[in-house]
């Protein structure tokens, strides 16, 4: 166990529960902390407060009042989804107290090997195709994944030892709240502008992701892809070994691809086609596991096997089922219109389109040349619809329909989609004008599918 970062003996508010919540709190009382946790979700049906205060903790709920926390506090966890604008935080901050999140104190606690995954889109992905991966590396006892995935760090370390790796997820609300954290291997599978109306600006959320890799050495890895100018610029950060990939481009080492075949360090790996899951997004997010992969001295037959046999992340272009001849995909993680553009490539039939959500600002714009031609009906609901509707105009899509719901949206865009048509959740929003989670969302999404079939059958 590592004993540079040492929570014990520490007063800690726990700022926020849900599931990384609950795990880190636990983790800190076994680490010897004094913990209190504020969650601004009343008592009744908070069913991680009620648990945790049948365990003896301190808990306050249906509060974010400042006045909660005060100068005797050594440090605040917070929620990554929580803004630092928040009452609590602010005061948090007005008093110097460190504002962290729960990667960094489940980093603290464990000796295992860490793999680290972020970016703008494909991250879990990434993070799964890794983990798969590493299963059969001769380095490796166990492999687990953990963080943004919806698995927990903090629950994964107490199982792994330092002979495990665990490969973890982490978004840049994560990453903001870092300060040692230090994975071996970093992933930067891609930046594009998203979030801002948590991070502000462009900078800020950029700044936030390379937490990723502000405190690897020379002794480390940093896995970038190496498709845009920005991207490269961004390796210059870190004084860790850089591992370039790219599927535009072909590198004096690293992994690429050429003539459809993809190389890692001048060895040929395999084929694009070879690969389950469709989209060229998907060669690029190979390209990653295949480099971290690498390092650890996976076989190609058995990284071959793995991308062959995997059939894809749930919510993240997700097969659901085919009737009616139509099939129907799950793209409910794609909260941005960069994840839908990605969505709309990986097809070469038409497309009935369901999307709109959370209304954060940004326009649609950027999805018109993805969208002509291509999406033969868009389906739009949320708060996003009317600009939704308004791009889609633009990009001359010949049927629009505006519903209220996803409960609408999946019946009506199997009425206005013909045979051999792909019909796609792909909302280029976030999910919280209408749901809790994109996970809720898209289980949503498959239920009703599931409905629908038992209808028109």
């Amino acid at each position: 166990m590592k004993t540079k970062s040492n929570y014990s003996n520490k007063k800690i508010l726990v700022l926020g529960l849900a599931k990384s919540g609950f795990a880190v709190a636990k983790l800190l009382k076994k680490m010897g902390s004094d913990v209190t946790v504020v969650d601004s979700n009343p008592l009744e049906n908070n069913v991680e407060a009620q648990e945790l205060i049948d365990d003896g903790f301190k808990v306050i709920t249906g509060s974010n009042d400042a006045s909660l926390i005060d100068d005797s506090f050594d440090y605040m966890v917070k929620n990554p989804g929580i803004v630092y604008e928040n009452d609590l935080v602010q005061q948090a901050e007005k008093l110097n107290i460190p504002v962290i999140t729960e990667p960094e104190i489940a980093y603290s606690y464990s000796d295992a090997t860490m793999v680290a995954v972020t970016g703008t889109n494909g991250k879990t992905t990434v993070t799964t195709l890794i983990q798969l991966m590493l299963k059969h590396s001769p380095e490796f006892k166990n492999s687990y994944y953990a963080g943004n995935i919806g698995i927990p760090i903090s629950d994964v370390i107490q199982k792994a030892t330092k002979d495990d790796v665990i490969v973890t997820e982490l978004s840049s609300f994560q990453l903001q709240g870092t300060i040692d954290l230090h994975p071996h291997v970093a992933v930067l599978n891609n930046i594009y502008s998203t979030h801002l109306d948590f991070h502000k600006t462009r900078e800020n959320y950029i700044k936030a992701k390379m937490h990723i890799t502000k405190n690897q050495t020379e002794n480390d890895y940093f896995v970038v892809n190496w498709n845009t100018e920005e991207w490269r610029n961004l390796a210059k950060q870190s004084k860790a070994q850089i591992l370039p990939f790219s599927d535009n481009q072909e590198l004096d080492h690293g992994a690429f691809v050429k003539d459809d075949i993809i190389y890692c360090n001048g060895e040929k790996i395999m084929n694009t086609d070879e690969i389950k899951i469709p989209g060229e997004h998907n060669v690029q997010n190979a390209l990653a596991a295949i480099s971290v992969a690498k390092l650890y001295d996976v076989k190609n037959e058995d990284i071959i096997e793995v991308l062959s046999s995997f059939c894809g992340v749930k919510h993240r272009i997700q097969y659901v089922d085919t009737f009616g001849g139509h099939k129907f995909y799950n793209d409910s993680k794609a909260t941005n219109v960069e994840a839908t553009i990605v969505a709309l490539s990986a097809f070469k039939t038409p497309i009935t389109l369901i999307a709109g959500g959370l209304d954060r600002g940004n326009g649609f714009d950027e999805l018109i040349p993805s969208l002509k031609g291509k999406v033969n009906n868009l389906i739009v609901y949320g708060e996003t619809a009317d600009k939704v509707i308004e791009s889609a105009e633009k990009a001359a899509v010949g049927n629009i329909v505006k519903v209220n719901n996803l409960t609408e949206a999946v019946p009506e865009a199997y009425k206005q989609s013909d045979a051999g048509d792909v019909i796609l959740l792909s909302p280029a929003a976030a999910s919280w004008d209408q749901f809790h989670t994109f996970e809720e969302r898209g289980d949503q999404f498959i239920e009703e599918v599931e409905t629908l079939k038992g209808e028109v059958k």
